[in-house]
């Protein structure tokens, strides 16, 4: 660990600006609901110039509770400007709430300079912004941080090593891996690293670019996730993007060009009281998860909220709730004010009751049950008598297994009607009876499969649905991996399905879906054991699942 130097400049009294925040932030704070009153006037200093770790000045625009007296800092650092919906977000309502609230460009975006390069900077370039932060009169050397996403991101990457004011982070929808980003089970999470390249590259250049490139974007997907070959393909929507075409050309996590990218290391270690807000359809929701794990193991003090809610409705639709949890978090450890805080330290969403449940930890004690698929279709708690083949199908990569739903960071993400997918050749099902009482969910889902392909090369996909009284299919969580087989012999390959918080009510029935992908959320398998992205050529692919597979449930007691 470095050594600080965190002299903090003798407070004299500080002239607070007249600037008032941006109109479009003040409209946008008129529109919100069920928010805390106001307690301060806001004031902002815009465009101030802070010195990064290589003396590139860093675009900062810092807003202030309007009275007298003494308020703890919260420091925001983004790749996507400081406008909207940043500026409202966290500049205005937390300095309502008594804050100091500084909120940077990080170098490359907004008016920063230097050269932004994702991950790369962050941990250095958030010491800078600290140690700039201790010759401003009006710091008083309590410090937190906050923010969904990369903002995310780069409180971890300061936490690497802690400086002394950093008493409270709040990470919000936040990852702290960039592979586990784009590649899951070995396959380039196609959707999700075009939607970060159209908002890495367009958010903090105003909102009409990021719309134009959104639009290029949403008109050109087709063509340009069924490219052959696939690299290069989003430069007409995008432009050239060279760290977007390092990703997908570096799947492996162990090649050097990932080498410092992961910040998992800062949980494992942390002092820092850290406050974690996720949806069970984040596309990053796995990943906070093992931060609350990660905290737990080291003794931090930690909270952990899973709502209802995709990547960009914890920021919407939950903001409520996830702001509520954020400022309780902040005032606890900032301004010694507990009363706020929940008295369990997990509170999830469960879906099917569409309640809140307050747990001591995460995942809670739970019993798991295998759900074994049977020749009929069926999903059986008992296991077939007889071993051989299930079902068979065609995958075919010129006509790949569409994506429907789930952990995505676009509009398309969340729960979404299954039935058009389930009735594709290339898609099979399995389904329990109706239930005869409630079955509760709670924790990681996994399906453990045998499957033998005829080209030795195919990615599998589980996925586990709800089929109500009328028969709709909803989808609740899923995985994928990629799968290697020799001849005829099927493999024994688990795929993790991610976690989930769900009761299936009586009446309900329990589905299992197997196909051979999910496009273009996850980029296609050629069939031929090429690279994805390189690949020309399609080979078709037949897989079948054999005996000794199983969906398997961690439940827990209604």
């Amino acid at each position: 660990m470095t050594p600080h130097t965190h002299d903090v400049v003798p407070r004299s009294n500080w002239a607070a600006p007249s600037g008032k925040p941006p109109l479009s932030s003040r409209m946008m704070r008129a529109t919100w609901r069920g928010l805390p009153a106001k307690q301060h006037e806001v004031g902002w200093e815009p465009g101030l110039e802070v010195p990064g770790a290589d003396g590139s000045l860093l675009r900062t625009d810092h807003y202030f509770p309007r009275t007298e007296g003494d308020f703890p800092t919260l420091l925001v650092r983004s790749p996507y400007g400081r406008g909207l919906p940043w500026s409202p977000l966290f500049g205005v309502l937390f300095a309502e709430q008594g804050f100091h609230v500084v909120l940077q460009s990080c170098r490359g975006t907004a008016g920063s300079g230097g050269r932004f390069d994702l991950w790369r900077n962050e941990a250095a370039d958030g010491q800078a912004a600290v140690s700039w932060l201790r010759k401003q009169p009006w710091f008083t050397g309590i410090l937190g941080t906050i923010g969904p996403s990369y903002l995310g991101y780069v409180q971890w990457a300061l936490a690497l090593d802690p400086p002394p004011e950093l008493k409270a982070m709040v990470v919000q929808v936040g990852l702290h891996d960039p592979h586990a980003l784009f590649y899951e089970g070995g396959a380039l999470r196609l959707e999700n690293a075009l939607a970060v390249g159209v908002g890495m590259t367009y958010q903090h250049q105003g909102l009409m670019p990021l719309m134009r490139a959104t639009l290029r974007l949403q008109r050109g997907l087709r063509k340009i996730t069924t490219a052959r070959p696939l690299r290069g393909a989003h430069v007409p929507a995008l432009g050239e993007v060279p760290w977007l075409d390092g990703v997908m050309t570096h799947p492996d996590a162990d090649d050097p060009h990932w080498n410092g990218a992961s910040v998992a290391e800062a949980a494992e270690r942390s002092a820092v009281p850290t406050a974690l807000v996720t949806g069970w359809h984040d596309g990053l929701a796995d990943q906070t998860l093992q931060q609350f794990a990660r905290l737990r193991r080291s003794g931090c003090a930690s909270s952990l909220l899973v709502g209802p809610w995709t990547h960009t409705s914890a920021l919407q639709q939950g903001w409520p709730e996830v702001f509520a949890e954020s400022l309780a978090w902040l005032r606890a450890h900032l301004c010694g004010d507990p009363s706020g805080l929940r008295p369990t330290p997990v509170r999830v969403h469960v879906g099917g009751e569409n309640a809140w449940r307050d747990l001591d930890d995460w995942p809670p004690a739970a019993t798991t049950a295998d759900w074994f698929p049977a020749a009929n279709g069926a999903l059986d708690r008992q296991a077939p008598v007889e071993s051989g083949p299930l079902a068979s199908f065609r995958y075919d990569p010129d006509d790949p297994t569409p994506s429907v739903g789930g952990p995505l960071l676009s509009r398309r993400a969340g729960a979404q009607d299954n039935g058009t997918l389930e009735a594709r050749d290339d898609v099979l099902t399995f389904t329990s009876a109706p239930l005869t009482e409630p079955v509760d969910v709670l924790g990681p889902v996994s399906a453990r499969l045998r499957i033998a392909t005829d080209t030795g090369h195919a990615d599998v996909f589980a996925r586990l649905c709800e089929v109500d009284a009328r028969g709709r299919s909803t989808n609740i969580c899923d995985g994928l991996v990629r799968l290697r087989t020799t001849g005829q012999t099927p493999a024994e390959v688990t795929v993790p399905m991610s976690s989930t918080a769900h009761r299936f009510a009586a009446g309900h029935r329990i589905r299992l879906q197997v196909s051979g992908g999910a496009h273009p959320r996850y980029a296609r398998s050629p069939g031929t054991g090429e690279a994805p992205v390189e690949a020309t050529r399609l080979q078709p692919v037949h897989l079948t699942l054999h005996t000794g597979s199983a969906l398997r449930l961690p439940q827990g007691t209604p």
